[in-house]
Parts: structure tokens; C-alpha cells; sequence
């Protein structure tokens, strides 16, 4: 995995390679200037772009970086292994990332307490792996047991949850192939795999998805609500799935420019100022 690494103000990039070989995360950082407010560690979001497991989208990439940024957080973008990469090749390189983060957070001025993993459509169902099974048994097969890959919270945006009925079948068939095991079809179904230790979510979706039908975002929700877990759900009425920004940034497509629905980055730059503990609340 290769590591790029872009410290702001030119976000030249650092690229970091990650143990298996071919997965790369770049990695943004703001200055931390005498000159500029907020000079504590910041949040550091680590962005997965959606794809099916089979590509990782550019539209949800580097411009929801940018966004995060100029927010005034760290971001990165993980271009996780996809297919032929079946299960837990791409959580583990989300595991290694947010223990990287961790690891640097000195240099590289990130708040350890507020690293978020934020996720699209199948990055979403991979951000929301992480942040329901990070004590799972496999992570520490493959790094070291420590536990400081958990993420402070997860960012799932129109996301894949469940490999039972709603299952997004092209996804689940790339990430377990398309003759699963049926423990593996439950395991996977993160609704099912809610505990006490879940971290805390934001959530949105759309009414009219009908490729990842919204009933993901319900099931998790609920799962969620039931362990007491605290969550944020937004369900917009209009959109088709893979909206991203919901803005011309991201698309010239008229119907992927919702500007109802792009208040979904405001809110989850809230959500994540309410959790980081670095006097940033509004």
C-alpha cells in the first residue's frame, strides 16, 4: 500500500504504502501556524470511496477531502485493494490507516480522539466494518494488537450494510464472491454485528435510491438505537445513489446536483465538531 502525503498550503502529497502491496493513501494536512485559529491537533477524516468493491470512485475522493479540509480538519483518501481483493483485505488497510494516523499524530498534529472513517456507498459498508468489528479477531491477525485502529466515529454516506435481503448484490459478490458462505453472508451484515462497542455514526441516504435501497441506513440505524449507540440519521427524499457532493463539483449530470441534499456535508461536519474533543464546537 503506497502512502501519499500532501501537507497543506501546496497539499504536495506523501504517499504511503501500506503492508500488502497495492492500496495507497493520500494524506492531507493543514498547517499549524501561529497565524491561524485552531492551532491544536485537528480531526483527521479518512475518506473510502464507494465502487461496489470493485473500484474506488474518484467523485468521492479528493473532493470530499477538500471539503473536509477546508472545514478545518486533516483529511486522507484511501484507494482501497478491490476485486479481485475479497474480505478483510480492504479493512485491514482501513485498520492500518487509522493506526498510522494515530502513530504520527505528534508530527503530524491529528487529536487521537478524533479520527473519523468516512464512507460511500461499498466504502461506506467498509468504514462501518471497521467501526463495528475493529475488535474483531482477523484485524489482529493481521497488525499488532493494540487496538488503535478504532475509529472515534464513522461517516456513512448512502452506505452498504447488509448482505441479507436490501444487499447491494454486486458488492457483496466482490467482497465475499457469489457463492458465500451463510456465516459470512451474517457476518458481513453489519446490522447483525452491533454491539456496545460501536462507535458513534452519522448517517444519510436518499428515499429514492435504487441501488443501495435506504433500508441499509434504516437497519443500521436501528441496530444502532437499540445498544444506545449515538447516531445521526438524514433520509432526503430525492437523489438517485451515488450523489457524492450533490453538486457540480462532482458531476455534470443534472440528476446528481440535489441542492436540497447537500446540506449532508455541513451536518456531518458538525456531528464530527460535537464528538472531537478540541474546543471546536460550535
Amino acid at each position: 500500500m503506497e502512502l501519499h502525503f500532501m501537507p497543506a498550503p501546496n497539499l504536495s502529497p506523501l504517499e504511503i504504502a501500506a503492508p500488502e502491496g497495492h492500496a495507497d493513501l493520500s494524506v492531507y494536512l493543514l498547517p499549524a501556524s501561529e497565524s491561524l485559529p485552531h492551532r491544536a491537533d485537528k480531526p483527521m477524516v479518512i475518506v473510502c470511496p464507494g465502487g461496489a468493491y470493485s473500484f474506488c470512485s474518484d467523485r468521492e475522493a479528493e473532493p470530499i477531502a477538500a471539503k473536509y479540509l477546508a472545514a478545518g480538519f486533516h483529511a486522507a483518501v484511501l484507494r482501497y485493494h478491490c476485486a479481485p481483493a475479497r474480505y478483510p483485505v480492504a479493512m485491514c488497510e482501513l485498520a492500518w490507516s487509522v493506526a498510522l494516523c494515530r502513530r504520527m499524530a505528534a508530527k503530524w498534529h491529528i487529536n487521537t480522539d478524533a479520527i473519523f472513517v468516512v464512507g460511500f456507498s461499498a466504502g461506506g459498508h467498509l468504514a462501518a466494518s471497521l467501526g463495528t468489528l475493529w475488535d474483531d479477531p482477523v484485524l489482529h491477525a493481521c497488525l499488532s494488537p493494540d487496538y488503535s485502529w478504532r475509529p472515534n466515529g464513522q461517516i456513512l454516506c448512502y452506505p452498504v450494510i447488509t448482505m441479507r435481503e436490501f444487499a447491494h448484490i454486486g458488492s457483496r459478490d466482490n467482497l465475499l464472491g457469489a457463492h458465500a458462505q451463510p456465516n459470512m453472508l451474517e457476518r458481513l451484515s453489519l446490522e447483525k454485528q452491533v454491539n456496545d462497542k460501536t462507535v458513534p455514526a452519522f448517517l444519510w441516504h436518499t428515499y429514492e435510491d435504487g441501488a443501495v435501497p435506504v433500508e441499509n441506513s434504516l437497519l443500521y440505524a436501528s441496530a444502532l438505537s437499540k445498544h444506545k449507540i449515538p447516531f445521526e440519521l438524514h433520509v432526503f427524499e430525492k437523489g438517485q445513489h451515488g450523489l457524492s457532493t450533490c453538486e457540480d463539483i462532482t458531476s455534470d449530470l443534472g440528476n446528481e446536483i440535489v441542492p436540497d441534499n447537500q446540506s449532508w456535508i455541513d451536518m456531518s461536519i458538525r456531528f464530527i465538531r460535537r464528538r472531537a474533543k478540541t474546543g471546536m464546537e460550535e
